[in-house]
C-alpha cells in the first residue's frame, strides 16, 4: 500500500493538471495552435492518469482474501503500467497525429499572446508539481543517482508523476519554441513540428515508464540493503549452521514477501527449532516492518543442494 507521501504527490499532480488542461484547451480553441492542443491533450491524459493511480492505490489497500491470499498490493503496479500505455497511445499518438495534420494543413496562429500566458502559467504549475514529486523521491534516493534510484524504486506512483511532469516541462518549452517560430518568423509549419516533437517526448517517457513498471509487475526482489540486513540477522543466530536460500519479492511498495531455507544445528530438537524460528521471525519483522509475510523452511544443506540440482535438470 502506498504511503502518505505517494498520495501527496498524486493529489498535487491531479490538481495542477486539471487546472492546466482546462486553460490549455481554452487557449487552443481561441488561437488554433496545434502545439497548444497537443499540450492540452497531454495535460488531460496526465489528469486521467493521476485518477487511475489513485484508483490503483485504493484497490491495492484492500486486505487479503481467499482468492488473493497475498493481498492486492500489486494492483498499483498494474495501474501504473496502464498509465504508461495511455501516455503512449493517447498522449503521444494524438499529439503526433495533430502535428502531422498541421504540417499538411498549416494555418496561422491567432492571439499568440494567450498561448504565451498559458504556457507561462502551466510551467509554474508543472514545476511546482515536479518539485513536490522530486522532493518525495529524494527522501528515498540516498546517495544513488536519479536513474539508478528510479530503477531501484518500488513505489511507481512517485516516479510516474516525476516522469509525467518532466515530460510536461520539456513539452512546454517545445510548444513555446514552435509557437514563437510561427508567430515571429511566420513559419506556420513550426507549430505542427512542435506538436510532433511533444508526441515523441511523451512516447519516450511512456517507454521508460513501461520498462520500469514491467519489472515491478512481474516481481522484483527487495533492496540490497534489506537482503544484507536479513543475512546479518541470520548470521547472528548461533543456532543456524547455514543459510541455504534467501528469496524476496515485492508484492507492493511497502509489502515484501520473504522465504528462507535454513540448516539448523543437528543437536537441536523440534521444540528448540520452533522457538528459534519464532525469535528469528520477530527480529526480522521488527527491523524490517515492510516484510509482511515470512516463510521459514528447515532443511539440511545437503538436501537443499540435491533439490536445487534436481530442479536444474
Amino acid at each position: 500500500m502506498a504511503g502518505h507521501s505517494s498520495l501527496k504527490v498524486v493529489f498535487a499532480a491531479l490538481a495542477g493538471n486539471t487546472l492546466i488542461a482546462i486553460t490549455k484547451f481554452a487557449a487552443a480553441g481561441i488561437t488554433g495552435s496545434s502545439a497548444m492542443l497537443s499540450e492540452a491533450i497531454h495535460s488531460l491524459v496526465d489528469t486521467g492518469n493521476q485518477g487511475l493511480l489513485l484508483y490503483g492505490m485504493k484497490r491495492a489497500a484492500r486486505p487479503a482474501d481467499a482468492e488473493h491470499p497475498f493481498g492486492h498490493a500489486r494492483e498499483i503496479y498494474f495501474w501504473s503500467f496502464v498509465v504508461a500505455i495511455l501516455i503512449f497511445a493517447v498522449g503521444s499518438g494524438v499529439s503526433i497525429y495533430e502535428g502531422i495534420q498541421k504540417l499538411f494543413n498549416p494555418h496561422p496562429i491567432t492571439s499568440p499572446l494567450i498561448n504565451y500566458i498559458v504556457l507561462a502559467l502551466a510551467l509554474v504549475f508543472e514545476a511546482a508539481a515536479w518539485w513536490i514529486a522530486y522532493t518525495e523521491f529524494s527522501k528515498t534516493k540516498g546517495k544513488k543517482g536519479v536513474f539508478e534510484s528510479i530503477h531501484k524504486s518500488k513505489d511507481p506512483t512517485i516516479f510516474t508523476v516525476l516522469f509525467e511532469d518532466t515530460a510536461a516541462i520539456f513539452g512546454l518549452f517545445v510548444a513555446a519554441i514552435g509557437i514563437a517560430a510561427a508567430d515571429y518568423l511566420g513559419l506556420e509549419m513550426a507549430d505542427g513540428i512542435a506538436s510532433v516533437v511533444i508526441g515523441l517526448i511523451l512516447a519516450g517517457a511512456a517507454i521508460m515508464l513501461a520498462y520500469e513498471t514491467k519489472g515491478l509487475l512481474i516481481g522484483e526482489s527487495a533492496s540490497d540493503e534489506l537482503v544484507a540486513g536479513i543475512r546479518e540477522i541470520v548470521s547472528l543466530a548461533g543456532t543456524i549452521d547455514h543459510l541455504n536460500e534467501l528469496r524476496t519479492m515485492h508484492m507492493g511498495p511497502d509489502d515484501v514477501l520473504l522465504a528462507l531455507s535454513l540448516d539448523y544445528r543437528d543437536d537441536l530438537n523440534s521444540q528448540q527449532i520452533e522457538n528459534c524460528n519464532y525469535e528469528l521471525e520477530k527480529a526480522i519483522k521488527l527491523r524490517f516492518p515492510q516484510i509482511k509475510r515470512l516463510y521459514l523452511e528447515v532443511q539440511s544443506r545437503a538436501h537443499h543442494n540435491e533439490a536445487e540440482m534436481s530442479l536444474a535438470q
